[in-house]
């Protein structure tokens, strides 16, 4: 299932936090972010390996061919997002970069 991670909205209500806790860290933060970005990643590639044993269960016959249509469907959307999502990234610091101090 493709799960939009960048959407999803999570208030301080619901993660038992409240909103006069201190500001994490910078290192706290890039870490926290550096999570949040190998998990995606680990979801995209786990989405490309159930599209890999679908194909070999469908060409032994054990698998329909609606399966394999839809979780190849899944990870070619997972794969184009994060495609457009490093775009953005590379745009976002070739600007930063064009930026004069």
């Amino acid at each position: 299932m493709i799960q939009n991670h960048l959407m999803s909205v999570v208030s301080p209500a619901t993660t038992g936090l409240s909103t006069a806790t201190k500001a994490a860290t910078p290192a706290e933060a890039t870490e926290s972010f550096a999570s949040f970005l190998k998990s995606a990643l680990d979801s995209v590639a786990s989405q490309e390996q159930n599209v890999h044993t679908l194909n070999d269960q469908f060409l032994i016959g054990e698998a329909d061919v609606n399966d394999v249509m839809i979780a190849s469907s899944k990870a070619e959307l997972s794969l184009e997002l994060t495609s457009q999502i490093r775009n953005k990234v590379i745009e976002a610091y070739q600007e930063i970069m064009r930026m004069s101090v």
